[in-house]
């Protein structure tokens, strides 16, 4: 390979880096500083003995934690007049629909700071007397004629602050999502743009250009990301998504449900022949972002998620996180809490002396301390609590996978689970088994499975804009689907300096009077009569039926052009055949059983091995484990497939 690439994905607990050079894979884990480029920066120099790298594929939550934490700019609103509350008045929707006490989040605009659009002079003082750090500019009806925006746009500019128009983030029709869409850009712009800045500028030693991986599952250019942040606020998880994805092509699976399980939460998304479920609209800390992103859904579940008992009595684990500082009990570091970790440990399905990520030895006598402690307070002794724990989180995941299988009308026993994050090879095989599936596999370098994904993933530009187009006006549907294909092949040229491999299409159709819609893949010149069909059997394969005699409508187009990926699934190198090393053993507790587990080293198994379970298979970044009736089988390409 000519050139070095490297990529940093960024947890809630640790940061993954991933380096691929002509003499293969390099991994690292560092934990997650307050200041992510920072551990980006660490982690990413350990990998770098030989010099800079080409690249740098960066992964980021700084998005999302601004919104959560909200820390973002202090933003001023313009949009017409009247038309100043949308933000607020939002839709009929609840976010708890029997729970009277439930509210909305707060707006990320305070109503002294939303202007009407009257006249520019009267507009441009009124805004400067609030000195904002952004602005967003949303009319009505700049989906279909943006000059209006343009013009408040070329006033502001003056402020010298960031200008987020709404016609320029998201063009598409609904005031409320795409006034919600363009205040979260202006809300995340600075803080977004700064972290940005400073990354490139402290990875200098270390790489030549930084690129950001966007929802959708695609990177772009850091300048660009600076000015589109709401693009960002699922850029970590789509690496992972992007990964597997690559991996269900190569190894022939039809339906794979990717579960990434970290640290601090487990994210989990449906993958269709070899394509990742999107979607284009998704609800963030309760605000709506109206762009395109990997489909994912997210629980409060992870390697250091706290147990703890309720009022009532019942054990709960998660959605708080032990983090990495203090982490959970058995980090030493302060930690006095049972997590997930801990209840692992004290199962014995954690090698403890196999250092986490490498570096940090974990103490089990701080477990079962942790573990005693929450046993007393529901009545159990330390290692039926610990079993308690993890049946817990295991039922708040296998519902996170019914949500994106079940719930949208795929069957999840015709399904594979692919399983990484630093704690998915913990639970691949019960999860999948409690849901019928056909396999669990682990994919090699799983526990910076997303890292990796961010090598995979191609530049990508997105383009949408809303054209409302019925039956009787179909020949039109051409014309539309054209100009939005060519419009984001001309961006994409402008922003990565040649031309796409390839543009792909959209369009957002519905029955009419129906207020929702379903995305339909197209292609350029292909007529009505077609495009409605697919629409129609989609709609039955989502929701049950179809109404074929029922007129239908086009109220979104949408085109993605995208790149070549820096490296695919068959540049990673393979495992050369070989005999099977013997293993060690260890004490361990499954299905309420105690028993001993063979105990192997990853980076020691061949090609072509098998393993029976009970077992546990130990790398620097995650541990696999292998339950009594499991089988899992090393394949060239370094992947455990596990069949029962």
């Amino acid at each position: 390979m000519p050139d070095r690439f490297a990529a940093a994905d960024v947890g809630g607990t640790f940061t993954d880096c991933v380096a691929v050079t002509e003499g293969g894979v390099s991994v690292a884990k560092v934990p997650t500083t307050a200041d992510q480029s920072e551990g980006v920066v660490a982690g990413v120099a350990r990998l770098a003995e030989a010099g800079r790298f080409a690249g740098l594929v960066h992964g980021s939550t700084v998005a999302t934690n601004a919104l959560l934490e909200r820390r973002g700019a202090d933003t001023v609103l313009i949009t017409d007049e009247g038309f100043e509350d949308v933000i607020e008045i939002g839709r009929q929707d609840r976010p708890s629909l029997y729970d009277s006490f439930a509210d909305r989040p707060k707006p990320l605009v305070e109503r002294r700071d939303r202007f009407g659009a009257g006249g520019l002079d009267d507009l441009v003082a009124r805004v400067s007397s609030r000195s904002p750090e952004s602005v967003a500019v949303s009319l009505a009806y700049s989906f279909s004629d943006p000059s209006r925006e343009e013009e408040i746009g070329a006033r502001l500019a003056d402020l010298g602050v960031p200008v987020s128009l709404s016609s320029h983030v998201v063009a598409e029709f609904r005031e409320f999502e795409r006034t919600s869409t363009t205040v979260l850009n202006a809300y995340l712009s600075p803080s977004v743009a700064g972290y940005l800045t400073r990354l490139a500028d402290m990875s200098t030693p270390v790489a030549e250009r930084v690129q950001v991986m966007r929802s959708s599952g695609g990177v772009m250019e850091v300048r660009l990301a600076a000015s589109l942040a709401a693009a960002l606020l699922l850029s970590g998880p789509a690496g992972g998504v992007v990964a597997a994805t690559a991996m269900a092509r190569a190894r022939g699976y039809g339906r794979v449900v990717t579960f990434d399980m970290g640290g601090t939460s487990t994210d989990v998304c449906r993958v269709e022949d070899g394509r990742p479920e999107l979607g284009y609209e998704r609800s963030v800390a309760g605000f709506v972002c109206r762009m395109p992103s990997v489909a994912v859904h997210t629980v409060g579940a992870g390697g250091g998620s706290i147990a703890w008992v309720d009022a009532g009595g019942s054990l709960r684990v998660g959605p708080h996180s032990a983090g990495a500082d203090p982490g959970p009990a058995s980090y030493g570091r302060g930690g006095s809490a049972a997590t997930v970790t801990d209840a692992h440990l004290l199962l014995g399905r954690i090698d403890p002396s196999a250092p986490l990520g490498g570096s940090l030895a974990l103490d089990p006598s701080r477990a079962a301390s942790a573990m005693e402690t929450l046993g007393r307070e529901i009545g159990l002794e330390a290692r039926a609590a610990a079993a308690g724990i993890l049946e817990v989180v295991e039922s708040h995941m296998e519902r996170a996978i019914r949500a994106v299988s079940v719930e949208q009308g795929a069957d999840p026993r015709e399904a594979t689970l692919v399983a990484f994050g630093g704690a998915g090879g913990l639970h691949a095989t019960p999860l999948a088994r409690r849901l019928g599936m056909t396999a669990a596999v682990v994919p090699p370098y799983a526990g910076v499975f997303s890292a990796l994904g961010l090598l995979m993933a191609p530049a990508r530009h997105d383009g949408a804009r809303s054209v409302m187009v019925t039956e009787e006006s179909g020949d039109d549907l051409g014309g539309h689907v054209s100009a939005i294909a060519d419009e984001v092949t001309e961006a994409y040229s402008g922003s990565h300096g040649q031309a796409p491999a390839t543009v792909t299409s959209v369009v957002d159709m519905r029955y009419r009077g129906q207020s929702h819609e379903i995305a339909v893949p197209t292609r350029t010149g292909e007529g009505w009569a077609r495009v409605r069909d697919r629409f129609h059997e989609l709609h039955h394969v989502i929701n049950g039926f179809a109404r074929r005699r029922d007129p239908v409508e086009v109220v979104t187009v949408r085109a993605v052009a995208e790149g070549t990926p820096l490296i695919g699934w068959g540049g990673l190198p393979e495992l050369d055949e070989g005999p099977l090393p013997l293993p060690s053993s260890q004490a361990v507790v499954m299905d309420g059983r105690e028993g001993r587990a063979s105990v192997w080293s990853r980076a020691e198994l061949p090609a072509g091995a098998t393993i029976d379970g009970p077992a546990i298979i130990v790398e620097d970044v995650g541990t696999t484990v292998l339950f009594p009736g499991d089988r899992g089988r090393i394949d060239f390409d370094g992947t455990i497939e596990v069949s029962w």
